[in-house]
C-alpha cells in the first residue's frame, strides 16, 4: 500500500534521512571500528551489537527512502469549517458522553497515545471533511458503530517537534 504524505511529511522524511547518513551512520561505523579493535569478533558482544545498530539505521535509511519513491503526496489543505489534515478537532462522544480533543495526521505520524489520530483510522475516515456539527457514525467493524458529533474545529500550525520515527 502507498503511503499518503503530505509535503511537511516528506521533509521531515528527508531531513530524518539526511540526519541519519551524515550523522547516525558515521558514529555507527566508527562504533564498529573501535569495537572490532578489542580482539576476537566470535566472542566481542561489543562488535555484534555495533553492527546491529549500524544495519538497523541502514535498514531504517532504506525504508524510509522507499517510502518517499512510493508514496502518494497529498494535500494538508482544508476549507476553513471542514476537517482536514492537521485540524484539530473536538469531538463528542455520545455513548460515553465524553469529550476528546485530537489531531487528524496522516496514518506515519498517527499516534493515539499523543491525541494524533491517522485519517486511516475508522475516526479518522468517518470525520475528514465533515463540519462542526455534524454526528457522524463510526463504524468500527461489522457489528459495532458508535456516534460522535464534531464539537470544533481548529486549523493547527506544525510543530517542528513533531519528527516521524519508527523507533
Amino acid at each position: 500500500m502507498r503511503e499518503r504524505l503530505t509535503k511537511s511529511d516528506v521533509k521531515k522524511i528527508e531531513e530524518e534521512i539526511e540526519y541519519r547518513k551524515l550523522v547516525v551512520r558515521k558514529e555507527a561505523i566508527e562504533a564498529v571500528k573501535e569495537a572490532r579493535a578489542h580482539g576476537d569478533l566470535s566472542e566481542n558482544f561489543e562488535y555484534h551489537a555495533a553492527k546491529k545498530d549500524k544495519n538497523k539505521n541502514d535498514s531504517r535509511i532504506r525504508y524510509l527512502e522507499r517510502m518517499l519513491k512510493t508514496a502518494e503526496i497529498i494535500s494538508d489543505e482544508s476549507k476553513e469549517d471542514e476537517v482536514g489534515i492537521n485540524n484539530t478537532v473536538t469531538v463528542y462522544f455520545e455513548e460515553d458522553e465524553e469529550e476528546q480533543v485530537f489531531r487528524l495526521v496522516t496514518s506515519i505520524r498517527g499516534n493515539s497515545m499523543k491525541n494524533l489520530i491517522s485519517t486511516e483510522s475508522p475516526i479518522g475516515k468517518a470525520i475528514l471533511g465533515r463540519k462542526a456539527g455534524d454526528r457522524v457514525k463510526i463504524k468500527v467493524s461489522e457489528d459495532y458503530s458508535y456516534y460522535v458529533v464534531i464539537r470544533k474545529i481548529e486549523n493547527t500550525q506544525e510543530d517542528a517537534a513533531d519528527a516521524i520515527r519508527a523507533y
